[in-house]
């Protein structure tokens, strides 16, 4: 069952856009902008707190890397929060399109919408039965 409401949709589309154009671009400080000073974050490499750690995970990204993103779920869990649950695609010019699951919370802020908190997990297909 997949519960989105239009509004934490918008919100999240409304960061997601540009962290995707700064991450499309390989601009990691204008990614690292799009999370809270102190966003705890979580790639495919050991965790991070704040912008600068941010920044430096995607400056360490191959270049052409572009991310598209597809929300699954959406919650509002206290006033000011939203949680997505997202599928993303990460494409590379020289391997193989790597799919991810991205749980995220965003924080209202006196700047608006940003990112304090970033997971990606990646999950292996389940094996089929012969």
């Amino acid at each position: 069952m997949h519960h989105i409401t239009t509004d934490d949709e918008t919100i999240l589309r409304g960061v997601l856009d540009g962290w995707k154009a700064a991450v499309d671009k390989h601009q990691p400080d204008q990614v690292a902008a799009h999370f809270t000073e102190d966003a705890i974050f979580q790639g495919l490499h050991p965790y991070s707190v704040g912008r600068p750690g941010i920044a430096a995970y995607y400056d360490s990204q191959p270049l052409g890397l572009t991310a598209d993103y597809r929300i699954l779920e959406t919650r509002h869990p206290a006033e000011g929060l939203v949680l997505g649950y997202l599928s993303v695609d990460f494409s590379f010019t020289d391997r193989p399109t790597l799919t991810v699951h991205l749980s995220i919370l965003l924080q209202q802020t006196d700047h608006g919408w940003a990112i304090a908190h970033y997971q990606v997990s990646q999950l292996n297909p389940t094996p089929t039965a012969d």
